[in-house]
């Protein structure tokens, strides 16, 4: 298996708010990807993912010395969420200028050929086929969750200006729920976990070209970080990418 990621402040906001972590065992192929996207100004937004992050992978790292089955790793998720979302909305509490800070969250535990994704808020978690994205998380926005219902349109909500209100948040309340979903990953397939400020700058059309012409993940994720920036790169922008199989050169 094979790993990448990056993140940058992109060319707008003055601090990188975002935040990766990948943990990985090699031996038994067996994988653990978590990105935030933090909220509630500068120096909050960059504590809440950054603490969100590290007690997420603190809570989920044992599931690296073993094999689970489908409902142990949406446990050990769900278990990692609940205990990530206690520690953001502890230090929020207790003191005053981390009052009201967040960060989207989303994470893809890989064991073997199964992938488990937990997400709230909008960062991303897509499969990557070889031709096209196939998006597994569903966006916790008010954007997205008007589209679902058919009020606006897809192209409308790449433009709305409410796009990045956020409907669900870690740290921001007492208890939060994720999204589960389970993948089953082909040799070829990529996961792509990413920052709403891939998706947002870039179409995935765009993004699948990308993904398809480059001939390693890390040159993936530096054309990705630079397909964001021409787009405008006005949000950080976090990359994590994951292939079972050595990426082929084209």
């Amino acid at each position: 298996m094979e790993y990448f990621g990056l993140t940058d402040k992109g060319r707008v906001r003055p601090t990188n708010q975002d935040i990766f972590q990948i943990e990985a065992r090699e031996d038994n192929r067996t994988a653990l990807l978590v990105v935030c996207d933090g909220m509630g100004g500068a120096n909050a937004g960059n504590v809440a993912s950054r603490f969100a992050a590290q007690s997420f992978i603190e809570s989920a790292g044992d599931a690296l010395s073993g094999t689970l089955d489908e409902t142990a790793r949406q446990n050990l998720l769900t278990q990692a969420l609940k205990q990530a979302n206690e520690t953001v909305f502890s230090l929020a509490g207790r003191q005053p200028e981390f009052r009201g800070m967040g960060t989207t969250l989303v994470a893809a535990l890989i064991q073997g050929d199964c992938a488990t994704v937990i997400n709230v808020g909008d960062s991303r978690a897509y499969r990557f086929d070889g031709e096209a994205m196939h998006q597994i998380s569903e966006d916790h926005s008010y954007v997205e969750e008007m589209r679902r219902r058919g009020k606006i349109t897809e192209a409308d909500a790449r433009t709305h200006p409410q796009k990045n209100l956020i409907t669900r948040a870690v740290g921001v309340e007492p208890y939060v729920e994720g999204d589960l979903f389970e993948v089953r990953l082909n040799e070829k397939d990529m996961l792509l976990l990413c920052s709403d400020g891939l998706t947002g700058m870039a179409e995935d059309s765009r993004i699948a070209e990308v993904l398809a012409n480059a001939p390693t993940l890390e040159l993936a994720g530096d054309a990705l970080l630079q397909l964001a920036l021409d787009g405008g790169g006005r949000d950080n922008i976090t990359v994590a990418l994951f292939t079972l199989g050595k990426k082929q050169g084209v």
